[in-house]
């Protein structure tokens, strides 16, 4: 199925000056990413779905406090969450959050360790 002529495409709009409801919604994202429990959460999502308790284990955190960030994530739409019998799996909402938290790591990895960046 071809585009119909002139019909902007997922790179045009990606091309094109962001406007206030983008922007908006990208520091948005950034709000909420800006605590660094709820970084490390996101970047734990990363790996794939993950319960509450498995996730306050690797972050080192109480369990109602990572309840209340995934809450937090969940009400922004950064994950989704799904019910597994009596447990509740959290996972990353798409791919693009998975590509924003590893660049952020990536990049901040660089400027703690001084090591040049690779494009």
């Amino acid at each position: 199925m071809s585009e119909r002529a002139g019909s902007p495409t997922a790179t045009d709009a990606h091309q094109r000056t962001p406007g206030a409801p983008e922007l908006a919604a990208a520091a948005g994202v950034f709000s909420l990413l800006a605590d660094p429990t709820r970084l490390h959460l996101v970047w734990l999502l990363t790996r794939g779905e993950s319960d509450v308790t498995a996730l306050a284990t690797a972050c080192g955190a109480a369990r109602p406090a990572v309840s209340q960030h995934l809450a937090k994530l969940r009400l922004g739409g950064l994950v989704r969450s799904r019910k597994d019998g009596r447990r509740v799996l959290y996972a990353l909402t798409d791919g693009h959050m998975r590509r924003l938290v590893v660049e952020a790591i990536s990049h901040a990895d660089h400027q703690v360790t001084g090591e040049p960046w690779h494009d």
